[in-house]
Protein backbone atom coordinates (compact mmCIF):
# COMPACT_ATOMS: atom_id res chain seq x y z
CA UNK A 1 0.00 0.00 0.00
CA UNK A 2 1.30 3.34 -0.85
CA UNK A 3 1.41 6.63 1.20
CA UNK A 4 -1.28 7.78 -1.42
CA UNK A 5 -3.70 4.64 -0.78
CA UNK A 6 -2.52 5.22 3.03
CA UNK A 7 -3.82 8.46 3.06
CA UNK A 8 -6.66 8.21 0.89
CA UNK A 9 -8.01 5.27 3.35
CA UNK A 10 -7.75 7.37 6.79
CA UNK A 11 -9.39 10.77 4.73
CA UNK A 12 -12.53 8.40 4.23
CA UNK A 13 -12.48 6.90 7.44
CA UNK A 14 -12.37 10.00 8.95
CA UNK A 15 -14.51 12.20 6.94
CA UNK A 16 -17.49 9.52 6.49
CA UNK A 17 -16.92 7.93 10.11
CA UNK A 18 -16.14 4.31 8.87
CA UNK A 19 -14.46 2.25 11.05
CA UNK A 20 -10.41 2.11 9.45
CA UNK A 21 -11.50 -1.88 9.76
CA UNK A 22 -13.82 -1.43 6.91
CA UNK A 23 -12.30 1.11 5.03
CA UNK A 24 -8.70 -1.59 5.18
CA UNK A 25 -10.96 -3.79 3.73
CA UNK A 26 -11.77 -1.70 0.24
CA UNK A 27 -10.18 -3.37 -3.26
CA UNK A 28 -10.58 -1.63 -6.72
CA UNK A 29 -13.74 -2.72 -7.29
CA UNK A 30 -15.71 -1.25 -3.55
CA UNK A 31 -18.55 1.34 -5.36
CA UNK A 32 -18.79 3.96 -2.91
CA UNK A 33 -21.39 7.34 -4.12
CA UNK A 34 -24.93 5.01 -4.28
CA UNK A 35 -22.79 1.89 -2.24
CA UNK A 36 -21.94 3.42 0.99
CA UNK A 37 -25.18 5.29 2.64
CA UNK A 38 -22.24 7.60 4.56
CA UNK A 39 -21.23 8.71 0.73
CA UNK A 40 -23.85 11.92 0.19
CA UNK A 41 -23.42 14.72 -2.00
CA UNK A 42 -22.63 16.34 1.55
CA UNK A 43 -20.43 13.79 1.92
CA UNK A 44 -18.33 14.54 -1.18
CA UNK A 45 -17.95 18.49 -0.52
CA UNK A 46 -16.17 17.37 3.06
CA UNK A 47 -14.30 14.71 1.41
CA UNK A 48 -12.95 16.47 -1.58
CA UNK A 49 -11.89 19.70 0.99
CA UNK A 50 -9.89 16.99 3.43
CA UNK A 51 -8.07 15.66 0.11
CA UNK A 52 -7.24 19.22 -0.73
CA UNK A 53 -6.01 19.93 2.40
CA UNK A 54 -4.39 16.51 3.34
CA UNK A 55 -2.90 15.31 -0.23
CA UNK A 56 -2.06 18.71 -1.37
CA UNK A 57 -3.87 18.70 -3.98
CA UNK A 58 -6.03 21.25 -5.99
CA UNK A 59 -8.96 20.08 -7.42
CA UNK A 60 -11.52 22.14 -9.70
CA UNK A 61 -15.13 21.17 -9.96
CA UNK A 62 -15.07 20.24 -13.66
CA UNK A 63 -12.57 17.27 -12.91
CA UNK A 64 -15.47 15.56 -10.49
CA UNK A 65 -18.24 13.39 -12.12
CA UNK A 66 -19.67 10.65 -11.22
CA UNK A 67 -17.12 7.90 -12.52
CA UNK A 68 -14.29 9.47 -9.70
CA UNK A 69 -16.80 8.41 -6.70
CA UNK A 70 -17.79 5.30 -8.71
CA UNK A 71 -15.24 2.83 -7.24
CA UNK A 72 -12.39 2.96 -4.36
CA UNK A 73 -9.78 2.45 -7.22
CA UNK A 74 -11.29 5.27 -9.42
CA UNK A 75 -11.26 7.37 -6.68
CA UNK A 76 -7.63 6.45 -6.01
CA UNK A 77 -6.80 6.54 -9.25
CA UNK A 78 -8.34 10.51 -9.52
CA UNK A 79 -6.20 11.32 -6.44
CA UNK A 80 -2.95 9.78 -7.84
CA UNK A 81 -2.92 11.36 -10.73
CA UNK A 82 -3.66 14.70 -8.96
CA UNK A 83 -0.48 14.15 -6.69
CA UNK A 84 1.45 13.11 -9.57
CA UNK A 85 0.66 16.06 -11.57
CA UNK A 86 1.24 18.43 -8.50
Amino acid sequence: MDTTDRKLRTILADVLGLSHNQVAEFTADTGLFGDLPELDSMAVAGLLTEMEDRLEIVIDEDEIDGEVFETYGSLLAFTQAKRDAA
